[in-house]
Formats: structure tokens, sequence, C-alpha cells
């Protein structure tokens, strides 16, 4: 077994490339006596095409002093990336804590090439773990993204279309006003293996009896703040804001007190960066720059917010280290969906969210509205300081990927059911872990913001090869993602074959789907002007 060396590679410049400053002092890998001994050193990321391809590395020099400090600490600590070497099986089941936020774009961290403001926390949690460029949402919003991570079920399914909203608005798009409880969830598996299951924050998927104080029907044993109220508060309101993070996190570690002494399963899902935004004037002041007294600019607003909620899991971290249970705890930050349109009347401030040098954004089928940020840290059972460019993964492989870490078997009515596949190799570290199934997505609904993030209606991918399309066969077209990330080169002319294969496939898994309505607008490019109607049935 290799040690991961492309963490600590020099990146040679090509063209096609971007290089970002050094990140905090970080940790990477040495190969030294058949052991992987995880060392400090001075890196930065680059994304680029590197032979043929694109991927993120890091790169960067060893300095000596931290070289020498990192060294004597693993050496006396006796800590090894156990995910890489023979003897590196955790005889415990292992805790996983699962923090997922809320329209943060794949280029809103500094891990993932940020330069307009660093959010060293989870650059740490990278750098400890394991970096993924190629993950996906099942969904482009929140509430389709969310129970495609809970059932490995594709959201179009469970007529998850949209987010959920009122009963009305729901009815008008032919959704459920919650999502379906007899289908199983990674809580009720995890939680019959003996799991303490928790959720905090945001839920948005509904429930049966909204006045139920809990979600044990969805098979979590506690739950607090769910979609960010408890009593008389409400965390969405803007005078709330400013703390909501903290409160949830607070809660979090309460939790956790609790169940101290039995495997768990936590999921956090933040509020943040989700519109409305009202961080703390003086963190926004770090970030004024050449916007004059008086005024704050979007970037002063988003910036503070990220950067604050960055504090605040750097915190929980921390805390986790406290208690004793960072060592097997699987931590996993991800995101619902990619950054929000500008054109959102409400969401002004958290437009200012990037997707990198991806296309698209909320609500689109490009890369840039479902490919989102994924970072595992496991420092019992993974390799520290690896970036992993090759495995494709979605949110539909959560719950059987967990359940197989968890050494909790799926029931045959579950392996039958479910769209994803476990991908537990890749967790612990095995780069050249490659899914075997397809990917779908549908999105019945306009797409908002310039035409050039406005996706067709369904998207397939395979291998290297992305296929979108509208269900009339208009607007067909081909991308080979590792090779053209940012969608901008429509291939389709050059490979009919493939075009044909992909083709026949999404219309295949688009006509099994529940029937039901389509915003006129939907897989447009572009949109005639209002007072034509909305919507039309498939």
């Amino acid at each position: 077994m290799r040690c991961p060396a492309s963490a600590c590679a020099w990146c040679s410049r090509t063209s096609s490339q971007f290089r970002w400053p050094a990140l905090v002092p970080g940790l990477c890998c040495l190969w030294c006596g058949g052991k992987n001994v995880r060392v400090v050193c001075e890196s930065s990321v680059t994304y680029g095409n590197f032979s043929g391809g694109w991927e993120m590395k890091w790169s960067g020099r060893f300095c000596g002093w931290y070289l020498a400090a990192a060294m004597v600490a693993a050496l006396s600590l006796g800590r090894t990336c156990l995910g890489t070497c023979e003897d590196g099986n955790p005889s415990d089941r292992p805790n996983f804590l699962f923090i997922l936020t809320d329209d943060l774009g794949w280029g809103d961290l500094s891990c993932y090439g940020n330069t307009r403001f660093r959010t060293p926390n989870l650059d740490r949690l990278a750098q400890e773990g394991i970096l993924f460029t190629q993950y996906y949402q099942a969904g482009s919003v929140c509430s389709p993204s969310r129970a495609a991570l809970l059932t490995s079920r594709y959201p179009a399914e469970l007529r998850l279309h949209g987010h959920l909203a009122q009963p009305e608005q729901n009815a008008a798009r032919d959704m459920p006003n919650f999502m379906d409880p007899s289908v199983p969830t990674l809580a009720q598996l995890l939680r019959s293996a003996g799991y303490a299951t928790i959720h905090v924050g945001k839920w948005h998927l509904g429930r049966p009896n909204p006045q139920d104080p809990g979600l044990e029907i969805y098979g979590f044993e506690m739950a607090r703040w769910i979609d960010c109220r408890e009593g008389e508060r409400n965390l969405w309101q803007l005078e709330e804001r400013p703390t909501g993070t903290k409160v949830l996190v607070d809660t979090t570690i309460e939790l956790l007190k609790q169940v101290k002494g039995r495997p768990f399963y936590c999921q956090l899902w933040l509020h943040d960066p989700h519109a409305p935004l009202n961080p703390p004037a003086e963190l926004m002041e770090k970030f004024r720059r050449s916007t004059p007294q008086g005024f704050t600019s979007p970037f002063m607003v988003y910036a503070a917010t990220v950067v604050e909620m960055d504090r605040q899991i750097g915190r929980l971290i921390q805390a986790l280290e406290e208690m004793g249970l960072r060592e097997n705890t699987v931590i996993i930050f991800s995101s619902d969906n990619g950054p929000e349109d500008i054109d959102i009347g409400n969401a002004a401030w958290s437009a200012y969210g990037s997707a990198g040098p991806l296309r698209g954004r909320k609500r689109s089928l490009y890369e840039g509205g479902i490919r989102v940020p994924f970072i595992v840290s496991w420092p019992a059972g993974a390799p520290a300081g690896q970036i992993n460019n090759t495995t494709v993964i979605c949110g539909v492989d959560f719950l059987p990927t967990l359940c197989e870490l968890a050494g909790v078997p799926l029931p045959e009515t579950v392996r039958e059911s479910i769209r994803g596949e476990s991908l537990a190799a890749a967790f612990r570290g095995q780069v050249d872990c490659q899914r075997t199934k397809p990917l779908f997505w549908q999105w019945r609904f306009r797409v908002f913001n310039h035409p050039w993030n406005r996706s067709p209606i369904l998207a397939v991918r395979e291998g290297p090869w992305k296929l979108l399309l509208n269900p009339d066969l208009s607007r067909v077209e081909l991308y080979n993602i590792p090779e053209d990330p940012g969608e901008q080169t429509n291939r389709a002319a050059e490979h009919p074959e493939i075009v044909d294969r992909l083709k026949q496939m999404a219309l295949d898994w688009h006509h099994s789907l529940p029937p039901g309505r389509f915003d006129r607008e939907a897989g447009q490019a572009d949109y005639p002007w209002p007072g034509t109607g909305s919507q039309t049935s498939r």
C-alpha cells in the first residue's frame, strides 16, 4: 500500500490552472518505515488540469521547524493514518457527526480555493482527513437533497421535487407535505443497531404531525431545534441570526455529553449561509475593505457569516476532543446544494456564495448547483491530508456507506430499494474506489439568474460523462467532467453513441418516476416575458 503522496507533492504550473495562497500549516503524509506518519507542512491548494484531467492538490514545501515538531509529536503519540496501514481497522464502532450547511458553494471554503476569506477550522478538518472534489447532492435545493441523504432514494421517486412549503404550495407542485415515514432511513437502521441518533437544526422534510416535538417516526432518538425553532424562539428571525449557529452548536455539545459511552450518529444541519443573513457588526468590520463607512456590502455580510460558522464548527470539534471522542468519530462536512442566486428576493446577501470554477448555482443541474464541498475526517480509520479527485460520490450513497462503516447489515428489503451504493473504501482512503451505478437528477422548475446557469430538466452521469437534456430531446448537452468541470464544451456531436446510451438511460429513469407538473419555463435556456402561465403537466 502506497502513501497518498499527491497530498504533499509540488504542483507544476500549467495553463488552465488555479493556485491559491498558503493555508494555515496543515497535515500531510510522510512515508516512513512502512507507516504513514502525519507531518505538518506549509500547504496551499491548486485546482488545475494535470495530465488531461482537472484535479485539486495540496502544494507547498516542508518547513523544517514544522516537520521536526510534527515528527516528534507523531512518533510520541503513535498517531498513524490507520486507514492506509495493514493493522488499521478500529476495534470499536465509529461515531458519526454529520455537519450539513445550507446553500454553501463548492468554492466558498479556502480549502476549496476561496481567496476572499479564510475558513481555518474547515481547512484543518480537510488537512486532517480527506477532501473530495467530486461529491454531488441528489437535489439542487434543500428538501430533495436531505431526503436522499437519509433514504438513499432519488427525491423525485418520493415526489420531493422542490423545497417543502405550505400545503397549498406543495399541492400546486404535486408534492406531499412531508417525507414518507414508511421509507426506511439511515437513522432507523443505526438506531436499531444500538446507535444513539440525534438531529439538531434545519430539517425541512416535514412531519406527519407538525405538533410532534420530535422526529422519532424517522428514527431519531433525540431532536432539538427542528427547523431551527424551539418554544417561542425561531432562529430564522433576523434578530436571532447573529447567534443562531452558536445556539445549534451549544445544543449539539449538550446532547453529545448525554450519550457519551454509546456510539452515536449526530446530524447538525445548520441554517447558514442561507438567507436572511445578519452577522454581528463587529465581524463584518473585518471585511470592510473599500466599502464606505455607514454601508455594508454583500461580501461583508456573506464573509462574516461563513467565517463565524467556521469558528463555531471549530468549537464543536474542540469539544469532541475534550470529551475524548475525536479519534473514532467520523466527521462529515457538506452543503445541501450550490450557492443561492442573486435574483431571489430575500437572498441578495447570501447570493455572494461561490461555485468556484463550476457552472451553475442553486436549482441548476449544472455542476455548480449539485456539486458541493465534502470533507471526511476520521483519525482512527482514514488517512490525513488526502485529496480524492477520482471517486464520484452522491447523497444517495450516504446510507449504505455509513451502514457499512458502522458494521450494520442492510435488510434485504432495504438493499433492493436503495439507489446508492457503499463507497466506504473511499472514506477509508482508497483513492481508486469507483462507483458502479449511474447517477440521475431531475429539476421541474425554472432556474434563476443568467441564462448560462439554466440547465435542462434531466441529467445523468456515468463514468466521466454527464448528459443533460429535456424530455422532448431538446438541449442535448454532453460533457466530460474530469476534463471540463466548468461544462464549457458540449461534446454531443463528437460522441453520438455515448449520447444515445445515456439519453435512453435518462429517459427510462424519467418515465419511471411518478407523474406530475413541470413549470412551463423548466428546461429553457431563456424565458419569455411573464404573464403566459407558469405550469404545465407532463
